[in-house]
């Protein structure tokens, strides 16, 4: 249900409208994400790339990379075949802006170039939130003090006779700070997009060389108890009264500076709204008596171990409004 709700959000920013092939495409998603965890020797003995042929991770990732490069050229051109009509209804998307672009850069905005990007987006603008939705509500249950500050601020500043909607959001405090506890505690990128030193540098007292590969550990720097008092403790009075914008150098769910993520700012939006809809809507609790299982599994995202499973209940403005 989650991953539905992103893919079509995104999808609806990229071509203007909801994508049929979602199940499909999520699927290929996840084995992309599961090879990538896989050992390849090769990596650490170039001698032994030969290895690799015979594991077939290198056919399944050529097939998959065929895979999805067919459906965003799908895309492309079914806005092509299309283009008078969204034209015509002024809907104005990514892709419509990029084709725009090609006319007068063809050389540089090709069809390859505009798929990069539209897989960046599809898969940044999909997983985080998803993660992120699951992981913060698997910390509600364990917490329902939480849940019902929640659900008490929801009713207060949004009410009983409407939705909640994106220009709530910022009078809800209480419920940013459980999403700010939540990403620091389970990080949906654990490990940073790697960076490459351009010269010989000192980072906390290690010499780096040049051309050297980093990888910022997000989730250490979440978890270190030099910089989080009870580092592994779920707290949300951390981020009252502006001590997140204190905090923010050692708050790197989303990276720091120019490098960071452009999709900051949206994951937020998508994040808040249907997990604060989620318990405006319906009440939640655990399916037995023991809290929920917050063991991590293994993926290049950090995806819970177990999906979380929880039983819901429609309270009176659910059904009331839907």
């Amino acid at each position: 249900m989650l991953s539905r709700l992103a893919f079509n959000i995104t999808m609806r920013m990229i071509a203007g409208k909801q994508e049929a092939n979602l199940d499909k495409f999520h699927k290929l998603i996840q084995e992309v994400l599961q090879l990538g965890i896989s050992p390849n020797i090769g990596d650490f003995f170039p001698s032994l790339q030969w290895v690799e042929y015979f594991r077939g991770c290198k056919m399944k990732l050529t097939k998959l990379a065929t895979e999805i490069d067919a459906f965003l050229q799908g895309v492309i051109d079914e806005y092509r075949r299309n283009k008078d009509i969204f034209e015509r209804n002024k809907n104005y998307t990514m892709i419509s802006q990029l084709l725009s672009l090609q006319e007068s850069q063809p050389q540089y905005y090709t069809d390859d170039i505009i798929k990069g990007l539209l897989q960046d987006m599809i898969l940044g603008a999909t997983n985080a939130p998803v993660t992120t939705m699951e992981w913060t509500m698997s910390h509600l249950l364990n917490n329902l003090n939480a849940l019902e500050k929640i659900k008490a601020e929801l009713d207060f500043h949004v009410g009983h006779d409407k939705l909640l909607n994106e220009a709530d959001l910022p009078k809800l405090h209480y419920l940013q700070n459980v999403i700010f506890e939540s990403l620091r505690l389970s990080p949906p990128v654990p490990l940073l997009v790697p960076h490459l030193s351009s010269d010989k540098c000192k980072i906390g007292g290690y010499e780096i060389p040049e051309d050297t590969i980093l990888l910022v550990n997000v989730w250490a720097i979440h978890r270190d108890p030099k910089l989080w008092a009870e580092a592994t403790s779920f707290k949300l009075e951390r981020f009252e009264n502006g001590k997140k914008i204190e905090g923010y150098y050692k708050m790197l769910p989303f990276g720091l500076g120019r490098r960071s993520c452009p999709g900051m700012d949206l994951g937020h939006r998508i994040v808040g709204l249907a997990l604060g809809s989620l318990i405006q809507c319906f009440e939640w609790k655990r399916v037995g008596l023991e809290k929920i299982d917050m063991s991590e599994g293994k993926s290049l995202n950090l995806l819970k171990a177990e999906p979380l499973e929880a039983l819901l209940r429609a309270r009176k403005i659910a059904k009331k409004l839907l």
